[in-house]
């Protein structure tokens, strides 16, 4: 296993988190990814495949959280073998309490079920079985506090109350998008837990770590100076969409423009990224329901490109609208490629735009 890289895909709640919570304390090396259940799950281990093949070094996949259909998890066998077959070394576990995959568990050995356990136990009692695990001090505890708040074991007091707050951490954690920044959003993630276990000892320690998570958060975004949970995130996001420029600006009609998907709180994102990078004129964020959101810092008029684009509208500096038929995507690359058809399109249809830059 040592030179085995671990691709492990998990689910987006604190059990599936703590199962990549688990598997940090492993000595290997490994590449967390996450999805919710549906159409997600495919897109991911399509993503984990592709880049399985391009390394072409020995790799397990490594799934947790997440049930797969029979025709999914027949179609992952099929994709797993046709790798082997072209000499790439790659083995393939699942690990999951979900009844729903018990199809899938039955016709193939990689696919572990138990619906006694929740998947952090589960990851748990396996990684002490088949792996090398530096176990802190505080995990066994952590994944019976997990355990019982994922099986809503109420008789389990403390460990109920503690598991909900854990719960309520990761749900309400949206600081980070998701699909843009899947990294930073899942290191934040198992940072934000890491810090949650120091207060599993203390008296009321619900209580405590209920009245501990706005500073938690706060510790990972700053850097320097002290500020409001909203300025330290948002500097922090803007420096993030600036690490990522070569790949995310766009043109349109000699326009410089920047295209995030589903960041969100564009109004203090949009403008904070226009400050902070002058050289554009506008930027335009898609959400996961395909409305778009504009800001420009009067150089050109997203109202005038938002009712081009999808017939929408607003103010010059600030517009919206929604593209026709979007259907949700789990890669950026998709989105861009979308905007870009709809740039071409528009920019043969309209003429030159009505505004002129301000110099």
């Amino acid at each position: 296993m040592n030179n085995r890289t671990i691709y492990h895909l998990s689910h987006i709640d604190l059990d599936g988190y703590s199962c990549q919570l688990v598997m940090k304390y492993t000595p290997y090396k490994k590449v967390n990814f996450n999805a919710n259940y549906g159409p997600e799950v495919k897109a991911k281990l399509t993503l984990i495949l592709d880049t399985v093949r391009a390394q072409t070094s020995p790799a397990l996949i490594l799934i947790s959280d997440l049930n797969l259909t029979a025709e999914e998890s027949d179609w992952l066998k099929r994709e797993v073998d046709r790798c082997n077959t072209n000499k790439i070394d790659l083995q393939l576990t699942l690990l999951d309490h979900h009844g729903s995959g018990a199809q899938s568990a039955k016709r193939h050995k990689w696919y572990y079920l138990d619906t006694e356990r929740c998947a952090t136990k589960i990851v748990y009692d396996y990684v002490k079985d088949h792996f090398r695990f530096n176990e802190p001090t505080w995990m066994q505890k952590y994944v019976n506090i997990v355990n019982a708040v994922d099986l809503w074991k109420k008789e389990e007091h403390a460990n109920f109350e503690y598991g909900k707050v854990c719960m309520r951490l990761i749900n309400e954690t949206r600081e980070l998008n998701r699909i843009m920044f899947a990294n930073e959003d899942n290191s934040y993630k198992l940072t934000l837990l890491e810090e949650a276990v120091k207060f599993i000892d203390k008296e009321d320690a619900p209580i405590v770590l209920d009245e501990q998570i706005y500073f938690i958060k706060k510790a990972f975004f700053q850097r320097t100076k002290n500020d409001t949970l909203d300025n330290l995130s948002t500097h922090f996001v803007v420096a993030l969409l600036g690490s990522q420029r070569e790949k995310n600006t766009i043109y349109y009609k000699g326009y410089k423009g920047y295209l995030s998907y589903a960041v969100g709180n564009t109004s203090i994102v949009g403008n904070g990224f226009l400050v902070a990078y002058p050289e554009y004129d506008f930027i335009v964020d898609v959400s996961f329901k395909g409305a778009i959101s504009l800001r420009a810092e009067d150089k050109v008029s997203v109202a005038q490109i938002s009712k081009e684009w999808v017939n929408g509208g607003g103010h010059p500096n600030a517009a919206g609208g929604r593209i026709p038929h979007f259907k949700e995507q789990y890669s950026y690359e998709k989105v861009k490629q979308q905007i870009e058809d709809i740039i071409n399109d528009k920019e043969a249809i309209h003429g030159a735009l009505e505004w002129k830059r301000e110099e």
